[in-house]
Parts: structure tokens; sequence; C-alpha cells
């Protein structure tokens, strides 16, 4: 079935641009210019997953995404005109599920979009059949636990919301833990082969990681950096 990605944002540039180029790619698209007026339609009729603006005027991402979650579970990606952690932090919190930054790969917008439904698909598929065939086994190295169909992680029983390229970069590095991996590899499992992103973009997601672990283990060094080679996930 063709799915369906709802496009809320007041750039119209945008929103033509990024309707046009998931058309193309096979997806349905319904466009919105504010969040006021997506909310609405969005929990009448809800679509397979939603891409919001977060700067936007009568109604902004984060309330739009809020009032969203009173309803139920739409898969959500935020745009950000700007690198604010203080908006991403808020956003995760509230159960977006990646975050893009602005002036963003229109191809990468449409992997995350990808990665997202087939993970929701899979988390779909794992509650039907619970009955019929096991769960997909986790992935429990020392004190992480990572669930991949459920898209779940924690430390030491405490829960870390990461985006979807966060935790494939981290389930690159947990699977094989001491296995050293080059950013070249971690690019490999977090984007597509035709999505461009240079080694920054690792360094960056691998900072996220960290910060994020440390907010619930202030001692967390389980990544680690093996300086002009790559990183790996502590052998425990």
């Amino acid at each position: 079935m063709t799915a369906t990605i709802a496009l809320v944002d007041d750039d119209k540039n945008i929103l033509t641009s990024v309707s046009i180029a998931l058309q193309s790619e096979g997806f349905a698209t319904r466009i919105y210019s504010d969040g006021e007026s997506a909310l609405k339609a969005l929990t009448e009729n809800p679509p397979d997953l939603a891409v919001l603006d977060i700067k936007m005027p009568r109604m902004d991402g984060m309330e739009l995404l809020r009032r969203l979650r009173e309803k139920g579970d739409l898969p959500v990606i935020f745009l950000t005109s700007k690198d604010d952690e203080i908006d991403e932090a808020l956003g995760l919190a509230l159960g977006a599920d990646d975050y893009i930054s602005k002036p963003f790969s229109q191809r990468l917008l449409i992997a995350r979009i990808r990665a997202i439904l087939r993970r929701t698909e899979l988390t779909q598929r794992d509650a039907d059949n619970q009955d019929d065939e096991p769960a997909a086994e986790p992935i429990v190295r020392g004190r992480l636990e990572m669930d991949p169909a459920r898209h779940r992680v924690t430390w030491g029983g405490e829960k870390v919301t990461l985006t979807v390229t966060e935790f494939m970069i981290l389930e690159s590095l947990a699977q094989r833990p001491g296995i050293v991996k080059s950013r070249d590899q971690l690019m490999d499992a977090a984007y597509t082969d035709d999505v461009y992103v240079d080694d920054r973009t690792i360094d960056s997601h691998i900072k996220r990681l960290r910060r994020k672990f440390r907010q619930v283990d202030g001692e967390f060094k389980a990544i680690e950096t093996l300086y002009g080679v790559g990183y790996r996930f502590a052998d425990e």
C-alpha cells in the first residue's frame, strides 16, 4: 500500500518541493501551512507519518506534537531552522521519532522516512504475530539493552531516547563490541547509499549519543574513540 506523508510547514517552497520529491518516490502527500489547520485533519484521518516544522505561526510544531500524542502514536519527524539542543530534547521527550535541521537534503529526509516506516511496520508485525512467532532478540551489552523492532534503548534500566539515526549508529557499534567501526562504516549503517554526509556528521551523532547516555549515567564511557580510526563499543 502507498504510505501517506503529511507535511506541515509555513514555508510554501518546502511544502511544494518536498511533496514533489516524496510523490516521485511513490508516497502520497498531504500538505498544511500551519499547525492549527493540520491538527484536526491529522487526528481525524491520520497519515502514516508526519513531517512537522517547529517554528510556525498559530500553533508551532511542539504544541502540535503534544496534541497529537494525546490521540495516538503517529510517527513524527521534526524540521527545524537551527540546531537547537533545547528544541531537540523537548521534541524527543514529547515523542518525536527523528530530528532534521534546515537546510536539509531531501534524500536524507526520504531515507529517514523510510527507516521510520520500516520500524513502525516491524513493530506492528511483532504485535500481530506475538502468539505465532518469537519476538526479535534484543541486543544486550552489559548495561545496554536495545530492542531494534520497537526502537527502545535502556542503560542500566533507564530509558534513553534516541533518533532513528542515532539508534542505527549505536546498533552498528553494539552488534560487535570491541570491534572498531570507521566513520564510513557507520555512515553506511545509518544512511542510504545515495545520501552524502561528511565525517563531521558522524562525529556530531556520536557526541549526542554520549550526551544522552550521560544524562542517565554521568560515568558513561562505553562508546570509545580511536583517533584517526573510528569508534567502538566497549567490550565488557
